[in-house]
């Protein structure tokens, strides 16, 4: 087995494999079962018109008659209960897959973007789609096509020759067809995706396009880009129409070619007139799949390939944490030697910072852009993990720490706030089952009772698609009331203050307060400098390096000697 850094992980995919190769053995099981038994309706037949046509027996039909329906009966509960298998096959496989996939796509999305936490999960939904889907089946029919072969060649042998040939000369068609189609569907499929890419990213700027007048030449242009992809989706169409009007063609002249040989075998006497309409049924059964495995191949193609990307990022993606809750603590944060370089790059933004933070103190961190300060906000909280060096919290490290009891621990309010769907309650409770007394307390708690009393439903006001929209400011205000919820014990605020009005930020210095004389320890990212006067001690970042550390006054001074503090802290920001 391939080395892994995530060895769960690892057993994990390996437990899925396991399961899907069984379900599929046990799926080819049936198939073979079924297959034998789909013979039941031209054998039927061939005994019909070759003994009780002859007999004029109403016996012998009855009894034709009666074994025919036991086999058809046979034949449906195998039928449904193969169906069954791909379904269980498929529950069981996202039951088993879902949460790994989510924390995984999370903690890509939190690292790489978002679009490749979209897709993953698109993945796993298409590998659902593809186990309960007909594809999945097309080569199990395929693998026991031999079994109606060889009663073609019982029946006669020119009977399974011109099976055989026909089968050869369907499945060449197939590839022909996936040649001439292959590269243009590849390249429309990609077209299109950029394009609805594209749209969804320019939906999010709606305002700025209705104001400055930008819709004429956003429309033009995406005018230009459907337009590609429609001609690559009619050259793609118009092959795969020509070629699948040849291949029906030439099914149809099949079956007249083995109903002409019947015929000649008959009047020769040397085939009954029941076999040769047994005969054109089999070979009609037995052509099917391979007139479907072009695009049944597709199909296996892409599932492989979206769980080769789902498995790619349970393994290499999905942060290998504790399991256990840890109780909460009331020690020192320490950050010992901190070296952060981006997946691929080999020069780290963070660079070897040490430092150390008590309960009930606050740390203001500044610095110029790129400076790192937004980078060690997200390593705090344990999004990133460290290149090198640690970050621990009373002696646990932030990273491995299992996320709900760390979450208990922790409050983040990032620099753009992003509220979930839900009410105001849910986000403020981190879209938990809650106290609503808890909720009550962090909302005073961040001094946003009174404004979330004045909107239309209060705390159960929706967010979200559809939900009431809020101001920057007021987004800001909630999004703290979430960060202190539960009163965290670490609090890392990243530009707090960036849409708050005069009052919004007298209302967050009163918060800053009350949680340091609480116990919690704050850690403030502004460029503002008004909010640094909470500060107890002050960073300043430069090119990833702490240049200045330590009481606020005492770095003020050294920054700008002579000058006002906050004029200081202004100047360094």
């Amino acid at each position: 087995m391939k080395k892994t850094a995530n060895p769960e992980a690892a057993d994990l995919i390996h437990q899925g494999r396991k399961a899907f190769a069984a379900g599929v053995v046990y799926a080819a099981a049936l198939s073979a079962v079924i297959n034998v038994l789909q013979l039941t309706v031209p054998l039927f037949m061939l005994q019909v018109h070759d003994r009780v046509v002859n007999s004029q027996s109403t016996d012998t039909l009855i009894m034709l008659i009666i074994v025919s329906a036991i086999g058809l009966t046979i034949y449906c509960i195998l039928d449904y209960v193969r169906a069954l298998t791909y379904q269980v096959m498929a529950s069981k496989l996202i039951r088993r897959l879902n949460l790994p996939v989510l924390e995984a796509a999370i903690s890509a999305s939190a690292t790489k973007g978002i679009s490749k936490s979209g897709q993953v999960i698109r993945d796993l939904n298409d590998i659902r789609s593809f186990i309960v889907g007909s594809a999945i089946s097309v080569p199990l029919e395929a693998f026991w096509a031999p079994i109606f072969l060889a009663v073609l060649f019982a029946l006669h042998w020119l009977y399974g020759l011109v099976a055989l040939i026909s089968a050869i000369i369907i499945i060449s068609l197939s590839l022909f067809s996936d040649f001439l189609t292959r590269r243009a569907m590849k390249r429309a499929n990609e077209s299109s995706m950029q394009n609805i890419g594209e749209i969804s990213g320019t939906l999010r700027h709606a305002e700025a396009i209705e104001a400055m007048g930008m819709l004429p030449a956003l429309s033009e242009r995406w005018r230009q880009s459907q337009l590609h992809t429609q001609d690559l989706l009619d050259v793609m169409t118009r092959r795969s129409r020509a070629m699948s009007s040849v291949t029906r063609t030439c099914r149809y002249a099949m079956q007249i070619a083995v109903l002409s040989i019947g015929a000649i075998l008959v009047i020769r006497q040397e085939a009954s007139p029941g076999s040769m309409v047994a005969s054109s049924i089999i070979m009609g059964r037995m052509l099917l799949p391979f007139d479907s495995m072009v695009d049944g191949w597709r199909q296996w193609v892409l599932a492989i390939s979206a769980w080769k990307n789902v498995s790619d990022i349970i393994e290499n993606q999905a942060p290998k944490r504790e399991t256990k809750p840890t109780p909460r603590t009331q020690g020192d944060l320490t950050v010992d030697r901190l070296v952060y370089a981006p997946p691929g790059s080999d020069v780290p933004v963070l660079k070897g910072l040490s430092f150390t933070l008590s309960p009930g103190e606050v740390l203001g961190i500044v610095g110029p852009s790129a400076a790192g300060k937004s980078t060690l906000a997200r390593a705090l909280i344990g999004v990133i993990k460290p290149t090198s060096g640690g970050i621990y919290l009373d002696g646990n490290n932030v990273y491995l720490w299992e996320r709900s009891s760390f979450g208990d621990m922790v409050g983040y309010l990032p620099q753009s706030v992003s509220l979930l769907d839900g009410t105001i309650r849910d986000n403020i409770a981190r879209m938990r089952d809650s106290d609503p007394r808890l909720v009550l307390e962090a909302a005073r708690l961040a001094d946003v009772h009174e404004l979330i009393g004045r909107l239309p439903l209060g705390y159960d006001t929706p967010l979200g698609d559809g939900g009431h929209a809020l101001s920057g400011g007021q987004r800001q205000r909630i999004g703290l009331a979430r960060a202190v919820y539960g009163k965290p014990r670490l609090i890392v605020l990243d530009e707090p203050n960036s849409n708050l009005d005069t009052d919004g930020e007298r209302a967050l210095m009163r918060t800053i307060e009350t949680l340091r004389a609480d116990g919690a320890m704050i850690i403030l990212i502004a460029h503002r400098p008004s909010i640094m006067q909470a500060a107890d001690k002050l960073m300043v970042l430069q090119e990833g390096r702490i240049s200045q550390f330590g009481p606020r006054t005492s770095v003020v001074s050294a920054i700008t000697p002579g000058e006002k503090p906050i004029a200081a802290v202004k100047g360094s920001a």
